[in-house]
C-alpha cells in the first residue's frame, strides 16, 4: 500500500569517548530507546575502526539501528491511518444505510399517511351518500304522507 516516504537529516554527536550520545534531528519515542539499548552488546565495548567520514562501526550501527526503527515507526503508523481510514469509510456506509433507511421510513409513514387521508375521504363521501338516502327516503314518506292527506282533502271535497 503506498505510502509516503519522507526524508529527515539525522546528525549523530559523540562525547569525549568516542561514544555517541546525541541523535539530532528527530524524535525517539522511551520504546525505541529501550529497544536499541536491548539490541546493543552490554558489557562489552565495541571495536572502532575509522572509515571514509571518521564513523566508527557503532555509529554505523546505530544509524542502521535508528534506520530501522523509524521504518518500524512509519509502517506502524501507515498501518494506523489505513485502520482509521477503513474505520472512516465504515462509518460511512453505517451512515449512508441509515439515511436509506431513514429516507424509506419516511416514505412509508408518507404513503400510509395519503392513504389514510384517502380512505378518510372515503368514508366521509359514504356517510354523506347514507345521510343523503335518509333524506330521500324521509322526503319519499313525506310524499307519501301528504298525497294520502290530499286523497283525503279531495274525497271530503
Amino acid at each position: 500500500m503506498g505510502g509516503t516516504t519522507s526524508t529527515r537529516r539525522v546528525t549523530f554527536e559523540a562525547d569525549e569517548n568516542e561514544n555517541i550520545t546525541v541523535v539530532k534531528g528527530i524524535r525517539l519515542s522511551e520504546n525505541v530507546i529501550d529497544r536499541m539499548k536491548e539490541s546493543s552488546p552490554s558489557g562489552s565495548k565495541s571495536q572502532r575502526y575509522s572509515g571514509a567520514y571518521g564513523a566508527s562501526v557503532s555509529d554505523e550501527e546505530l544509524k542502521r539501528r535508528v534506520a530501522e526503527e523509524l521504518a518500524l515507526e512509519q509502517a506502524k503508523k501507515e498501518s494506523e491511518d489505513q485502520k482509521r481510514l477503513k474505520q472512516a469509510k465504515e462509518l460511512d456506509r453505517e451512515r449512508a444505510a441509515a439515511n436509506e433507511q431513514l429516507t424509506r421510513a419516511i416514505l412509508r409513514e408518507r404513503i400510509s399517511s395519503e392513504e389514510e387521508r384517502a380512505k378518510a375521504k372515503h368514508l366521509d363521501i359514504e356517510d354523506k351518500a347514507r345521510q343523503l338516502e335518509e333524506k330521500d327516503r324521509v322526503l319519499k314518506k313525506q310524499d307519501a304522507f301528504y298525497k294520502e292527506q290530499l286523497a283525503r282533502l279531495e274525497e271530503r271535497v
